[in-house]
């Protein structure tokens, strides 16, 4: 097996759970759980402060904003996670049992395992997704520090700044208090990384999985030979009927686990969007503020690409399971057979979508925030 499904489990344990059948453990796991959900949400307290005691500044209030609506979208993954974290082990183990029975057929025409493959892809871009949040992250870290050297260097007076634009109800300026506070938001800050790096990493594993079981469907489907009596192919031809239903059960389950994380991840990101565009577009005279914008930008629409990009080719693979039929020899079957490949074609021409309301997560989707994104900024550009 390799490494295959490490990406999953790594995630699982960064967030302290394991596939723990005493109930006692399991407890204790989820009292770990809500103490870090309860932790994420007590950083509203001082990021909403912030923004009613600079209200009046409208740079300041955006600053702010970005990160409020980015810990609220973390709430929604670890509650998303609390509710659904024994289903995140059983389609895992679905997966690896799946493997493991998985034909000669299922590797492509070069002779490469299509889930092998599969799970390369995920680990990379899994990889890519938490070095993003992590580097966006420790900016927001070595933001004040880097500031401090600077105006130490040039001579100038320099003020004291939190990691995070954050007010609390005490002298956050002056020591210890400014201390405290350092640590507090590093603290929320890593939880922040690790919850989402862990959810959205699972996603776009469990999504990249699927389409490499749906290619190895269409490899099974063509490589059969209906040609032959109907005794011996009958029993083949019900192992893929059975392999289908089961790839549509995953995608709908898959769907229904991450129902409230695309919803929220589509809304927030939505408002995302506008706030660190006006932050970008403000801040052209400064390097330092300019970057960590960037970074923040890129991070945020990382994270919504993931959820399009696995949404997508669900339903691109999905639908080719149709094309899979109509490619293959199936004029040879008898009457009956056809009738069971009649339903895999009825099956596959719905589209498989991961949607939460009148959100799905495509790259059309994505490209449709994308160009909103550019129409900010010249909007705001005009009006300035």
């Amino acid at each position: 097996m390799g490494v295959l499904f490490q990406l999953q489990e790594n995630c699982l344990r960064a967030m302290g759970h394991s596939h723990a059948k005493e109930s006692t453990e399991d407890r204790a796991l989820s009292l770990k759980h809500i103490s870090s959900l309860l932790f994420v949400v007590s950083a509203q307290y001082p990021l909403i402060s912030y923004v009613v005691y600079n209200r009046n500044d409208m740079e300041k209030v955006t600053a702010s904003l970005s990160v409020v609506l980015t810990n609220l979208l973390t709430v929604v993954k670890i509650t998303t996670f609390l509710v659904y974290k024994q289903d995140f082990w059983k389609m895992m183990s679905r997966f690896r049992k799946m493997h493991q029975q998985s034909s000669p057929s299922s590797r492509s025409k070069d002779g490469t395992d299509y889930v092998t493959e599969a799970n390369k892809l995920a680990t990379f871009l899994g990889r890519a997704y938490c070095l993003s949040c992590g580097l966006t992250g420790l900016y927001f870290m070595l933001g004040p520090i880097v500031k401090g050297v600077a105006s130490s260097w040039r001579g100038t007076l320099y003020v004291r700044e939190l990691p995070m634009p954050m007010k609390f109800p005490f002298n956050d300026v002056d020591s210890p208090g400014y201390e405290v506070c350092v640590l507090y938001t590093v603290l929320v800050t890593a939880v922040v990384v690790v919850y989402a790096s862990a959810v959205d990493g699972l996603f776009i594993s469990f999504a990249i999985n699927l389409r490499a079981h749906f290619q190895t469907l269409q490899g099974e489907i063509k490589n059969s030979d209906f040609a032959l009596p109907e005794k011996d192919t009958q029993a083949g031809l019900k192992s893929l009927v059975d392999y289908h239903d089961l790839l549509l059960f995953l995608s709908r389950k898959l769907r229904s686990i991450y129902t409230p994380t695309v919803f929220g991840q589509f809304v927030i990101t939505s408002l995302q969007v506008g706030v660190i565009i006006y932050q970008l577009v403000t801040s052209m005279d400064s390097v330092m503020d300019l970057l960590l914008y960037a970074s923040f930008f890129g991070s945020i629409m990382l994270q919504l690409f993931i959820y399009c990009y696995g949404g997508e080719i669900i339903k691109a693979e999905s639908l080719q399971v149709d094309f899979a039929v109509r490619l293959s020899n199936w004029y040879l079957a008898s009457p009956k057979l056809r009738r069971s490949l009649a339903l895999i074609i009825q099956q596959s021409q719905r589209e498989v979508l991961i949607r939460a309301g009148f959100f799905v997560a495509s790259l059309a989707n994505f490209v449709g925030i994308c160009r909103t994104a550019l129409s900010l900024i010249t909007l705001i550009k005009s009006i300035e």
